[in-house]
């Protein structure tokens, strides 16, 4: 295995040990709308997953308007600084999967090997496969530790490691 960089370790770690991200959408009214969502990486396509139902109205939103941003966070430990939280915040492209289509079938099996308590919930017929094509990241590993991240720079990091 090569050497990785500190900060590529340090995102790759990240989106592998946490599970739910603060999505963010744009309302029909202009507004900036954030929910939580589960996520899990496909590392075929390099795409973020969510599965989310389609009476949701970040759902909804995002099929209107596919430019989303997802935060990932480390969680707050007790008597620890909240400003050096290691986090990112992707910035992507949002396309519902076509139930049944291979990018659907890759993205329901990245999600179950994450949370396979979820398979019941992939049957029912209002809850849909998104795919998210990270177009840019920011990345702040703790303080004076940040950077901004390319697509391709990204889609090394969310690809398995060699």
């Amino acid at each position: 295995m090569s050497h990785e960089p500190r900060l590529t370790h340090a995102l790759r770690s990240l989106l592998t040990r946490q599970r739910v991200a603060a999505l963010g959408t744009l309302g029909a009214d202009g507004f900036p709308f954030v929910s939580m969502v589960p996520f899990a990486v496909e590392t075929m396509s390099a795409q973020v997953v969510i599965h989310v139902s389609g009476l949701a109205a970040h759902s909804r939103n995002l099929q209107a308007t596919p430019q989303v941003s997802l935060l990932v966070m480390q969680a707050e430990v007790a008597g620890e600084p909240v400003h050096a939280l290691p986090r990112v915040t992707l910035e992507g492209l949002a396309t519902v999967l076509p139930r049944g289509s291979a990018e659907w079938s890759q993205a329901r099996d990245a999600y179950l090997a994450r949370f396979p308590d979820a398979q019941p919930m992939t049957e029912l017929g209002d809850f849909m496969f998104v795919g998210i094509a990270v177009q840019g990241a920011r990345q702040v590993a703790g303080f004076g530790a940040a950077r901004s991240l390319d697509a391709e720079t990204v889609a090394e990091v969310l690809r398995p490691q060699r």
